[in-house]
């Protein structure tokens, strides 16, 4: 919440999944103008849960109600979790496993950046974990098989429950799991987007590598391809740090596996790293993980097994101390969050003055300060064509929304680099300044670098 009031927090992706939701609990298809003209948000990513949110934002509606609600969503998915370490290793070491996952670098990294549907997925896939542990298979399946209504790649994560289901348990559920799983994710990439997609297709097809010209050759330089470029290979570590790398010595691992498959083989430089939201669903099966290797531990007469789950566990929470000043959750300890600038209070004011319902083209971090009233759209304009990363100049339509408001100084960065978005700094200068001279805009307001245009 501070990172929005400080205007940290970006059209894109709080402001996108705004106009989603604002349009679902006005009983509308979740059509986003930040994603382009007509554009249903359906055909950009598989999330028809998100619709449960919607009676939520209708009593509140403002993006503080999307963020609460992630919140809320990553923090609940401790409860199962830490139940089950709670009688498989008693209470200490419930504690220890509810402060590993609360304080993951993967749960502050998906709070830290907007909003984001897979927080719906955390606490679905940690009470599936638990379930797994008990041998409750029907239960387990029952609470995974949502994941197909949150996202496309997580009936990947639906298979391998169901492969888990199938080795260790009844057989016939556990292949039927996996079926319905892959079959879910191809119908819904290969169908029912691209029905959505003004263009047609798989919006992030994009992101999937050409491969090496045959199936042989791409499977053989799979296992090179996940590790390169280094930030891979790092990442892969850093995924299973929280459980002291523990994790890697139970079954249950496995169920990470078809997240860090597509993100390690996409061409999107940004799966590949520890920023964003991309790891959140991976938390809970990490600490399931650690929880089902000590549980085997306890389990033995070994005469030092005790010692050797209260070692673990005391390594478990010096990583996870070792590791928070890297992450966002630093954020909490560092003045600038707790401190309100000139340049936030000009922004305010100047904000104030566009009316309700207006349209108005804003910055990419302006924009969720508005969507919760007005439409609105990323100036200069973005997408183009429904497209995006569209940087043709001559294709850039003009601007036609009743208000432009556009902050010149460069944005608290994390977790992009430092500069503006999309365009750089000299062409949306450009673009303002042609708003203004052939465009019909004229200056309401300027201040701190804050430019208030009205067409």
């Amino acid at each position: 919440m501070r990172r929005h009031l400080l205007l940290r927090t970006t059209g894109y992706d709080l402001g996108i999944f705004e106009q989603a939701v604002r349009a679902y609990a006005e009983l509308r298809a979740p059509v986003v103008p930040l994603r382009g003209d007509g554009f249903n948000l359906l055909g950009d990513h598989f999330h028809p849960l998100l619709a449960a949110l919607a009676p939520l934002y209708r009593l509140w509606p403002s993006p503080l109600c999307l963020l609460v609600a992630q919140s809320a969503l990553l923090a609940v998915a401790v409860v199962p979790l830490a139940r089950w370490a709670g009688r498989a290793l008693g209470r200490r070491a419930a504690h220890a496993v509810a402060a590993a996952y609360g304080l993951s670098w993967g749960i502050a990294s998906a709070a830290a950046f907007d909003f984001h549907e897979v927080a719906l997925a955390v606490p679905l896939l940690a009470c599936c974990l638990e379930a797994l542990a008990h041998r409750r298979w029907r239960p387990a399946v029952a609470w995974a098989a949502p994941l197909l209504l949150i996202k496309e790649d997580l009936g990947l994560t639906l298979a391998a429950v169901g492969a888990y289901v199938a080795l260790k348990g009844p057989r016939r559920l556990g292949l039927a799991t996996a079926a319905a799983g892959l079959a879910g994710s191809a119908v819904e990439i290969k169908l029912l987007m691209p029905a959505f997609h003004p263009a047609g297709g798989y919006a992030h097809g994009g992101n999937l590598g050409e491969g090496y010209g045959s199936l042989l050759g791409t499977l053989a330089h799979a296992p090179l391809d996940a590790l390169r470029p280094e930030v891979k290979a790092m990442t892969l570590v850093l995924v299973f740090a929280p459980s002291a790398l523990l994790a890697l010595r139970s079954p249950l691992s496995l169920i990470a596996v078809p997240t860090l498959a597509w993100r390690m083989m996409s061409d999107n430089g940004f799966h590949w790293g520890t920023a964003f939201h991309y790891s959140a669903v991976l938390m809970p099966v990490v600490l399931a993980g650690l929880i089902d290797a000590l549980t085997v531990w306890r389990r033995t007469d070994h005469p030092l097994a005790a010692r050797h789950v209260r070692a673990s566990l005391a390594t478990v929470l010096a990583v996870t101390l070792v590791m928070l000043p890297s992450f966002p959750l630093a954020q909490l300890f560092q003045r600038a969050t707790w401190r309100t600038t000139g340049h936030v209070e000009a922004a305010r004011a100047l904000l104030a003055r566009i009316p309700d319902g207006a349209t108005v083209a804003a910055s990419n971090r302006l924009v969720p300060q508005l969507t919760s009233r007005c439409t609105v759209v990323v100036f200069p304009t973005f997408p183009v064509e429904g497209k995006l990363y569209e940087y043709d100049r001559k294709r850039l339509p003009p601007p036609t929304a009743e208000w432009i408001v556009h902050d010149r100084r460069p944005p608290e960065a994390w977790p992009y680099r430092t500069g503006h978005w999309p365009y750089p700094a000299g062409r949306q200068e450009a673009e303002l300044a042609a708003a203004q001279a052939r465009h019909g805009y004229r200056k309401v307001a300027e201040r701190d670098g804050i430019t208030l245009l009205r067409r």
